[in-house]
């Protein structure tokens, strides 16, 4: 084991083997360098090399840093109030980040700097949804199903995921409308086969399931996570921040990351100030998918609606998600059906490592990834039919949420009423008129 591998020791080998592929694609994609740093088996991981600063501080972190001030090639800005500043070597070679910003913080305090993490598609160290997708018949419906009526109409969602698959709207009528991003399929294999790489259709099958809530919303799927599932806290806020100009109502966030000691997204906080300009704009964001209470960002943001996963039965959680006090809702996340690729996917993770998956368009998938777009959809639905914006309604069926909330679990949503004996009511109905139908809380 070289130094530079030091970080495994103590971790999950499946963990290790997901962050070494992110590394790796990092390195080979866009030559930058992850740092990785692993305690008890948890971590993080940030980009080498820069380091994002509140505005105010820069002359200060230059100067304690050592780095030439005024230099404004090594700065640039991705979002009002927060820099990315790019270091020099000094004369002992590359600046060690995560020391600089111990350094920064014993001399200024908290929040002045902070390391430009790497966020990843609901996952923390070791990415991805909870599970890799499985395989399901090719002519089997979505799960939870398509409500009907015209929920959603007028209301506009933005997604950050990996794109949209060429052809997703046209094979699955329930996408119609969606625009994005491409998510580009690699050319086919020898034998004819078309291969699908990891977290490819993740967007697409994060859009189905919005659209499954609310038939009539309008949905674009932004392509961040290019580089192996995952994206640099810089680069994401940098486009969460142009997209405010598009009219946006409804923000959904299938990313999460853990922190040096816990400590918040300097980027994202900063856009999150941004946010609250823009009147009854609500974004929501998975809690992630490591099992554990421990604050992961975004998610642990006041600000934003965090979501995390039940297990089949919709009445306990999940193995997988992410809890405590900081998740304001669960929804079903376990063995959600939505559309997908077409082709052969080679699963990476034990114990089903190297098993090849055969896909025709659709795939059984688990993660907070698919529980926060159920409640994203659940709200457009819900702004749609009374008229509140999205800040309205999302606290709206937050109320609702905890007055039902189940004990040991937390406040919950479902898809559809629980109407089986006509007088438990669960969830709030996605449909745009009220009415009793047969809940869809039995998996297909």
């Amino acid at each position: 084991m070289t130094e530079s591998d030091s970080w495994r020791e103590g971790m999950d080998f499946k963990v290790a083997q997901q962050v070494g592929g992110i590394v790796d694609a990092f390195r080979a994609q866009r030559n930058i360098e992850i740092g990785v740093e692993a305690r008890e088996g948890l971590g993080f991981m940030y980009a080498r090399g820069h380091i994002l600063v509140r505005d105010e501080y820069l002359s200060q972190v230059q100067e304690r840093l050592g780095q030439p001030v005024g230099i404004t090639e090594q700065v640039r800005r991705i979002v009002e109030g927060v820099v990315r500043l790019d270091l020099l070597d000094n004369e002992d070679g590359p600046v060690e980040i995560t020391f600089a910003v111990d350094d920064i913080t014993r001399q200024f305090g908290p929040s002045v700097a902070s390391p430009d993490y790497v966020l990843t598609v609901a996952g923390v160290v070791g990415p991805c949804p909870a599970t890799e997708p499985e395989e399901v018949y090719d002519d089997i419906e979505p799960f939870p199903p398509v409500c009907p009526g015209n929920g959603g109409a007028g209301v506009s969602i933005y997604v950050t995921d990996t794109g949209l698959l060429d052809g997703a709207q046209t094979n699955h009528p329930w996408l119609a409308g969606v625009t994005g991003d491409p998510d580009p399929l690699p050319a086919l294999a020898a034998d004819g086969t078309q291969p699908i790489p990891q977290y490819t259709g993740h967007g697409t099958f994060v859009a189905g399931v919005i659209k499954c809530m609310a038939p009539a919303a309008e949905v674009f799927v932004l392509n961040e996570f290019v580089v192996a599932g995952s994206t640099l806290e810089s680069d994401l806020v940098s486009d969460l921040d142009a997209a405010l100009d598009r009219g946006v109502d409804i923000f959904n966030l299938s990313i999460t990351a853990p922190t040096m000691e816990l400590q918040p997204l300097l980027g994202f906080q900063a856009w999150l100030k941004r946010l609250r300009l823009y009147k009854g704009v609500v974004c929501v964001v998975a809690a992630g998918n490591n099992g554990s209470r421990a604050l992961s960002w975004p998610a642990a943001f006041p600000e934003v609606v965090s979501v995390g996963a039940l297990a089949a039965d919709w009445r306990s959680r999940a193995s997988f998600t992410n809890y405590g006090g900081w998740v304001d809702v669960y929804a079903p996340g376990r063995g959600i059906i939505n559309a997908y690729a077409t082709g052969t996917y080679t699963c990476q993770d034990d114990p089903y490592t190297s098993q090849i998956r055969t896909f025709y368009g659709m795939a059984r998938w688990s993660g907070t990834s698919f529980s926060t777009p159920i409640v994203t959809g659940l709200i457009a639905a819900r702004m749609s039919r009374t008229g509140e914006n999205g800040q309205e309604a999302a606290a709206a069926l937050l109320r609702i949420a905890r007055s039902q909330a189940i004990p040991g679990v937390g406040a919950i949503l479902l898809p559809c009423p629980d109407d089986d004996d006509g007088a438990s009511h669960l969830g709030e109905c996605c449909c745009a008129q009220r009415h009793r139908h047969r809940p869809c809380r039995a998996e297909p």
